[in-house]
């Protein structure tokens, strides 16, 4: 019998070590991680609620197909409050169908990355002058859900140290 799977969000706006910290606690747990998946599908911040609605399901799609091969964690490097997040800031619409898939995924551990490390360009993102202001939507967006998160701070060992001691507890 295969043991349950515990789905980790790590979660916060952009350049936050979100995807490096996915991709080292996959390697580190020898399980799986769930990329952002709106980079494979877009090249700028110029979409359409067609593409944030592609996006939506193909997040969502890729977090259930991990699920089946992961191994005690599935690190996810993003859900679909952050694509709701981002239609509302570039798009100024949420679509409904992005609610629906929310529901979809439930995650038994949030972690909020906060914005003390440096902001490195990506070619994708493009909203360094206004991480406080993102910092707080993504907080927001979590309390009106009651759903409750650590939130992740500190340089890379740091960082690394908090989510290994909630993980641990997990």
């Amino acid at each position: 019998m295969k043991p349950e799977i515990r789905l980790v969000c790590f979660y916060g706006p952009e350049s936050t070590g979100k995807s490096t910290m996915a991709k080292h606690f996959a390697k580190l747990c020898h399980t799986e991680s769930v990329p952002e998946v709106a980079r494979e599908l877009i090249s700028s911040n110029d979409f359409t609620l067609d593409d944030i609605i592609r996006i939506g399901h193909a997040q969502t799609n890729r977090v259930k197909e991990k699920l089946k091969t992961a191994n005690r964690f599935l690190f996810c490097d993003t859900d679909l409050i952050t694509t709701q997040i981002y239609s509302k800031k570039y798009l100024g619409v949420v679509p409904e169908v992005l609610f629906e898939l929310e529901s979809e995924i439930h995650y038994d551990k949030y972690f909020l990355f906060d914005i003390d490390v440096p902001w490195i360009a990506d070619g994708l993102r493009d909203l360094s002058n206004q991480r406080e202001e993102m910092l707080k939507i993504f907080e927001e967006e979590l309390t009106k859900r009651n759903i409750q998160f650590v939130r992740v701070k500190g340089d890379w060992k740091e960082r690394e140290k908090i989510i290994k001691t909630e993980l641990d507890a997990l």
